[in-house]
């Protein structure tokens, strides 16, 4: 009989662990504690228990039958206690070719050691092989999958999905947590260094002039230039007014030795006064010739800039010098930092221009996706053309872990719970053998007497 109270499951201390291949070192986490029963294990385990008791009361009750209808009939009963005999009889083989059948699968009938008994201890490995291998063609196949998420239609439903407001505020929520998630993983140091190195790189192989000399071009063409010329203007008189003294002895220090003091003072006043004069024209009349004059010096720079070699070249050598100042570098880097803050600040706040955008697009995308027939054939396309490259490349990493999962179990433990988990209805089958077996044996007893009657 298949196992009673004795038969306790304790906890597995020696669980098989999967080795990888040429006996590496076991898999980390691959291994699983099957012996180690649940409330809801043993609460099945006592459920077989007590089908297994029905089951065994139907054998001895077609054994007592049998007993009684032969001594019936040896005491002169009359006919029918044949009939009862043969279904007595023909009820007691078929309980015992069940209960046969039934322990097989789990452990030898008896202890004896007949072939092909034991199954799933001793086929466990192969059982998980077979068990890959009808998933892998059944369930894993392009076809199949292709076929199932077509009858789905993804695109139809996800876009009816995304077009409820509580479903778009729910994906930007979602979606503003993992962006917290990431910038919060990410090391500043790693990031800084990747941005710099790209920003330097990129720098470094795109030639600056020419777009420097076109952009300079059209700000002068547009006349943007003139309001740098206009505060400069006013920045400089406003100097000169509240530095006179400043200049005049800049003046006055370069003066010979041999010239008179007065003289040298008379000079820096002259020169101080003219200086003021030329930069308060400049600044009050917008058609100064000096400002033409500077308009006419940034059109020939920009046109240096895009078209002479020389030039264009010393503005490379330039750059180059600025990038490798550690200060810059210092600055590059650091943009990352302020970066990541303003990210992570928009993402925090339900009411930030970043938020809102992202949710209003997701929201048009929602409406579109579910009115727009092409559109969700474009995306079931993806979707379909997605989930079969999976499957197909990693078709046999998937189906391993069936297989590898399964050969790591213990083999009387993974019996034990199997047994725990289908075992009451499997008693069922031997309770029905008893009851076909029975009127098998009727039916027979029955028709021999009547042809031979």
């Amino acid at each position: 009989m298949l196992g009673g109270p004795r038969e306790r499951v304790e906890p597995m201390e020696r669980t098989a662990a999967h080795k990888g291949p040429a006996g590496e070192a076991p898999v980390p986490g691959l291994t699983r504690r099957l012996g180690t029963f649940t409330a809801a294990d043993e609460e099945k385990q006592r459920g077989v228990r007590r089908m297994k008791a029905i089951a065994t009361g139907a054998l001895v009750l077609a054994a007592l039958v049998y007993a009684l209808a032969k001594w019936a009939q040896s005491a002169g009963a009359g006919g029918w206690t044949g009939y009862v005999a043969a279904a007595a009889e023909a009820g007691m083989v078929g309980a015992l070719a069940d209960w046969f059948a039934v322990t097989a699968l789990f452990k030898r009938p008896m202890g004896l050691p007949i072939p092909h008994t034991a199954i799933i201890r001793t086929k466990k490995d192969q059982l998980g092989m077979n068990l890959g291998e009808f998933v892998g063609e059944n369930f894993l196949s392009e076809d199949v999958v292709r076929q199932r998420l077509r009858a789905v239609g993804i695109g139809s439903r996800l876009g009816v999905w995304l077009a409820e407001p509580q479903h778009t505020d729910r994906v930007t929520a979602e979606l503003a947590t993992a962006v917290r998630g990431a910038l919060t993983v990410l090391r500043d140091s790693d990031v800084q260094a990747v941005v710099g190195e790209a920003i330097t790189r990129r720098a470094d192989a795109q030639e600056v002039a020419p777009g420097i000399g076109a952009m300079l071009d059209k700000i002068v063409a547009g006349g943007g230039h003139r309001r740098g010329v206009d505060l400069v203007c006013v920045k400089a008189h406003d100097w000169l007014v509240l530095h006179r003294e400043n200049v005049m002895e800049a003046v006055a220090g370069g003066a010979p030795g041999w010239t008179p003091r007065f003289v040298d003072q008379k000079v820096g006043n002259r020169v101080y006064k003219e200086l003021l004069r030329f930069v308060t024209e400049m600044r009050d009349m917008p058609e100064h010739p000096a400002r033409g004059a500077i308009d006419r010096f940034l059109t020939d720079f920009a046109r240096d800039l895009r078209t002479d070699p020389e030039t264009r070249a010393r503005v490379e050598r330039l750059k180059s010098e600025m990038l490798a100042r550690e200060e810059v570098q210092d600055l590059i880097a650091s943009t990352w930092s302020s970066v990541r803050a303003m990210i992570v600040a928009a993402a925090e706040d339900e009411q930030s221009e970043l938020r809102l955008r992202v949710r209003a697009s997701i929201l048009s995308l929602g409406s579109r996706l579910a009115a727009d027939g092409r559109l969700q054939h474009k995306v079931d396309d993806w979707i379909e053309g997605a989930a079969t490259h999976v499957v197909t490349t990693y078709r046999t990493e998937i189906t391993s872990l069936i297989t590898e999962t399964v050969a790591s179990w213990d083999a009387d433990q993974t019996s034990k719970k199997i047994e725990a988990n289908i075992g009451r209805d499997l008693q069922f089958i031997r309770i029905n053998g008893t009851v076909v077996g029975s009127l098998a044996g009727l039916t027979i007893y029955t028709l021999t007497h009547a042809v031979g009657g």
